[in-house]
């Protein structure tokens, strides 16, 4: 069964180096990216597929809502994010002689077309998707974060903790104050 995110290309390969073809993307096909990431609104935008020489590039610009937990204090959010796609993918069978292609050396299996000639950009999606919700996101740009010392989440409530813990073998320096100009 073919999802939205796999195109059968075996026309496309046996047309010449150039030819191309385009895709609008409106899928709930990805929906658990990675144990802290989810989708909460459809991937959508635009592929584009370039046949070169033996191989097909992708590329294309992809938008979509995600869930995951903020950086500093744990709690979850949601933020947009966009994706651009460059990636290219290589067959593993010839599509005239039906014979097993050597994969490319610095190869990635993600990037395989199958023996039924079926590009499958889900995982090449996924990762992406991961890269771009990278641990810098956080639910709010003044977070305060959690106490590294009690654990309490400083958005709700402050703590007791002393705001400065100095290490012992620095205390000299706090004596030390610089004069400004």
């Amino acid at each position: 069964m073919i999802h939205e995110l796999q195109f059968n290309v075996a026309q496309l390969l046996k047309e010449p180096t150039g030819a191309t073809r385009s895709y609008d993307i409106k899928t709930r096909t990805i929906s658990q990216v990675d144990e802290d990431v989810t989708l909460v609104s459809p991937l959508a935008g635009h592929v584009k597929f370039l046949r070169t020489g033996a191989n097909i590039l992708v590329t294309g610009s992809l938008e979509t809502t995600i869930q995951k937990s903020c950086g500093r204090c744990l709690t979850a959010f949601t933020a947009p994010i966009s994706i651009e796609l460059e990636e290219e993918f290589y067959p593993t069978i010839d599509i005239v002689t039906g014979t097993l292609l050597p994969a490319p050396p610095d190869a990635d299996e993600a990037n395989s077309i199958d023996y039924h000639h079926i590009l499958d950009l889900q995982e090449v999606v996924r990762q992406n998707i991961l890269l771009e919700s990278d641990t810098s996101l956080y639910c709010r740009p003044d977070c305060k974060g959690l106490c590294p010392h009690c654990g309490q989440d400083r958005n709700i409530a402050p703590c007791e903790c002393e705001d400065e813990q100095i290490d012992g073998r620095w205390a000299g320096l706090r004596a030390l104050q610089l004069k400004e100009d």
